[in-house]
């Protein structure tokens, strides 16, 4: 499987950050496999590690965290993958009461036989405007 820019799963994984980073929570849920699981971290002290499975779960995590992007705010730097993976580095705003962060960051993600997001790992952290 060749390693593209625009592969598959790296089409599965823009539809899925637009959505989110929009607050259209019902499509990014529906790019999720049901057993889906998420790993994110930081090193820095805005957040305790998280390890999430299922996609109540998910979606519980994701929607709590998006409530303070700022819509239409992500913009995608690069990506590459193939049939089944993806790697995206990003950023967002986000304001989480304090006024608006820039968040870069790096999104893995692994598709099932479906084509439906089975993992993913998200690595970030916060930077002032």
């Amino acid at each position: 499987m060749p390693v593209t820019t625009d592969s598959p799963a790296v089409a599965v994984a823009r539809t899925h950050i637009e959505a989110w980073s929009n607050h259209d929570y019902e499509t990014a849920r529906g790019s999720l496999a049901a057993d889906v699981t998420v790993a994110s971290t930081t090193t820095q002290p805005i957040m305790a590690p998280v390890h999430l499975s299922g996609a109540d779960a998910y979606m519980e995590g994701l929607t709590h965290f998006a409530q303070t992007v700022v819509p239409g705010s992500a913009r995608v730097i690069a990506t590459t993958g193939d049939d089944r993976n993806a790697l995206v580095l990003l950023t967002v705003e986000a304001d989480f009461g304090g006024g608006t962060m820039i968040l870069p960051g790096a999104r893995l993600y692994l598709l099932d036989d479906d084509k439906k997001i089975k993992s993913e790992q998200v690595i970030f952290f916060a930077s002032p405007e």
